[in-house]
């Protein structure tokens, strides 16, 4: 008995050692699961980006397409499905399977290796989430602790739901929802039992179970599955008989205007979305635009040519972009011209030469001579075709024929600082230089700033910064972020008005006899009235312009900046801009622009900038602020308006 009640003593005493040490260490792991807390189970997810008329336009994900969506949206039969074949003790086990790993021991050992899996659904998604897929021991390991950390702070639910949505079901799709819509093009919430199944199969190796793959062993798979869920008897003949037919796509993934969402993203990440995934990001975007502008640089341009293109279009009341185009193919460069690239804008740059001259006391009539001109000793400018009017010309004439003389006469009248400074009123970023020839443009801008400039004159003179985005919200819908209008008005309105009503000379055949409106060639395929300016360098071929609800602006030339010497390539950017504000336009009654309170409209003679009259009954009706407008009619001769102005000028001047 002695020896019995001993070694029962020493028996209790192990046990009570035991006892200890298991409730140590089950003290130990409670307190470390307590201090890690729970785990971040934030994944990648899809971010979608919407047009102005709520459909999609393009989705951005990083190698991962994925949708999140909650357990109730997502069909019963898919969770049975994936229980059934995964993880039958799902709901009544701590996030390992005790008896599952301990044969899974066994046949590791005997094999000498990590051939045989335990994994329960809980620490699939632990893996899916925190680790890698490799077969070592170190990262079972990790995680079993981290399927115990999600056991200890998040619901069965929670974990189901959070599995579902990051497993990966090959062809790039993560999660039920993605993988719905690729294989099936259909909602995982309405996806069949027999759907179900073939799915819940996917999992255990999409190199070998995907239907893309392996049509017949995706269905063996699927049968074993039906087979594992215990379904009714009539529920589980109709689900083997029925065979679900693949889509194997995403049907709605097509980007619309991958360059446009390029700038979006950018526009993102300046609001402080950086890097961030699962977003509804709504856009400016008007998909009728857009069309209408990659399809008039598909057409304007012929196959083969090396020339490129930008088209940026911009809603003049608010300054939302409602289409961008940075290049004709964005598969073969998604280097994005219309943001990304500076170009020397050529004659673009006059609006905003004859704008600061108006706040200077000019007038469209002021006169100056188009002659040959040399400049501080060196600098001579040339007209197009040196066609020189070889008499003085008006502002409103010069600007009609894109006369450089005129323009870099007035420019160093001003100082090449004002010009500067005004074309940084009106939205340029780019640096611009401050010399004489700035007049013809020859300081690189991006043909979105250039856009959003002439918005401005098209509204009458207000200024916003470009808006692509209108509302950002959460994958459940939480607003991050609203727009808010914030326009303003920043110049004259009477002055742009004058400075608009110019503008619309280049259209006007009959504005010259010395050389041709710049947009003459045009009208014949224009159905409205128009503002505009077009522009070139050797390198840079553009057009700009505008009617009072739309200003787009074209930009075409070569990307190594090689000079355009092809006559066709010269004349694409006009071709491409009246295709394109044709379309937009189409089948809208023509608007006319707004004449602001405080203008007088004359008629003049454009030779001499007097009033038409008997002797000179030729007159071009012209805006001006009331007060300014000429008050003698022609032939008299008076002293030229810039004598009056700025006395003491220099012989050039004249």
């Amino acid at each position: 008995m002695n020896k019995e009640a001993a070694l029962m003593k020493k028996w209790i005493k192990w046990i009570g050692v035991g006892m200890i040490i298991f409730i140590s260490a089950a003290a130990i792991v409670l307190y470390a699961l307590s201090a890690a807390g729970p785990p971040d189970t934030t994944v990648s997810r899809s971010t979608i980006f919407y047009a102005a008329d709520g459909t999609k336009a393009s989705e951005a994900h990083t190698g991962e397409k994925r949708y999140w969506v909650e357990l109730d949206e997502i069909s019963p039969s898919v969770m049975d499905a994936v229980i059934a074949i995964e993880d039958k003790k799902f709901y009544h086990h701590f996030g390992l399977d005790l008896k599952r790993i301990a044969g899974a021991l066994i046949a590791d050992m005997k094999a000498m290796a990590k051939v045989q899996g335990a994994s329960t659904i809980t620490q699939q998604y632990a893996r899916n989430v925190f680790l890698t897929h490799d077969k070592t021991w170190s990262r079972k390991l990790k995680e079993a602790w981290y399927a115990t950390r999600l056991e200890f702070f998040y619901t069965k639910d929670e974990i189901l739901e959070g599995y579902l949505n990051t497993v990966y079901f090959g062809h790039g799709a993560y999660g039920i929802e993605a993988a719905s819509r690729f294989y099936f093009n259909k909602s995982a919430d309405e996806l069949t039992t027999s759907e179900a199944a073939l799915l819940a199969g996917i999992p255990k190796g999409p190199s070998i179970y995907s239907p893309l793959v392996s049509r017949e062993k995706a269905e063996d798979r699927r049968r074993l599955i039906l087979s594992e869920m215990n379904l009714p008897e009539k529920e589980y003949a109709n689900a083997i008989a029925e065979v679900p037919d693949i889509t194997g796509a995403f049907t709605d993934n097509k980007t619309t205007a991958p360059y446009f969402i390029d700038a979006v993203r950018a526009e993102l990440e300046s609001l402080g979305f950086r890097e961030q995934s699962g977003l509804k990001v709504y856009t400016t975007l008007n998909p009728k635009h857009q069309k209408a502008a990659d399809e008039a640089i598909a057409n304007g341009i012929a196959s083969g040519a090396k020339v490129e293109a930008a088209l940026v279009s911009i809603n003049p009341s608010n300054h939302f972009v409602t289409a961008l185009s940075g290049g004709r193919d964005y598969s073969v460069s998604p280097f994005n011209r219309a943001v990304q690239a500076l170009r020397q804008p050529g004659s673009l740059m006059k609006p905003f030469l004859y704008y600061a001259a108006l706040e200077n006391g000019f007038t469209p009539v002021t006169m100056r001579k188009s002659e040959p001109t040399t400049f501080n000793e060196t600098y001579k400018p040339k007209n197009f075709n040196s066609q020189y009017a070889e008499r003085n010309v008006t502002m409103a004439e010069a600007l009609a024929v894109s006369d450089n003389i005129y323009a870099v006469k007035t420019n160093m009248l001003l100082g090449p600082e004002t010009l500067a400074k005004t074309a940084q009123q009106f939205g340029m970023t780019s640096k611009l230089e401050p010399v004489p020839s700035l007049a013809l443009g020859t300081s690189g801008v991006s043909v979105l700033d250039m856009t959003n400039a002439y918005a401005s004159i098209a509204s009458g003179g207000s200024y916003s910064d470009p808006v692509f985005i209108t509302k950002v919200e959460s994958t459940d819908g939480v607003v991050l972020y609203k727009y808010k209008k914030k326009v303003k008005q920043r110049f004259d309105e009477k002055k742009i008005g004058v400075l608009t009503h110019m503008m619309t000379g280049m259209f006007d055949g009959a504005m010259s006899d010395y050389a041709t409106p710049t947009g003459a060639a045009m009208t014949d395929k224009l159905t409205r009235p128009y503002a505009g300016k077009s522009g070139s360098t050797p390198f840079d071929y553009w057009m700009a312009g505008f009617t009072p609800s739309a200003v787009s602006v074209v930009w075409t030339g070569y990307d190594d900046g090689a000079e355009i010497t092809k006559t066709e390539d010269r004349a694409r950017a006009k071709v491409i801009w009246s295709d394109y504000m044709e379309h937009i336009h189409k089948g809208k009654k023509p608007a006319l622009f707004t004449r602001p309170d405080g203008l007088t409209a004359v008629a003049i003679d454009l030779k001499s900038g007097k009033l038409a009259s008997e002797d000179c009954p030729h007159g071009h009706l012209m805006l001006f602020e009331s007060g300014t407008e000429p008050d003698q009619s022609c032939p008299p001769a008076v002293k030229n308006d810039e004598e009056l102005l700025f006395p003491d000028l220099p012989d050039w001047f004249r």
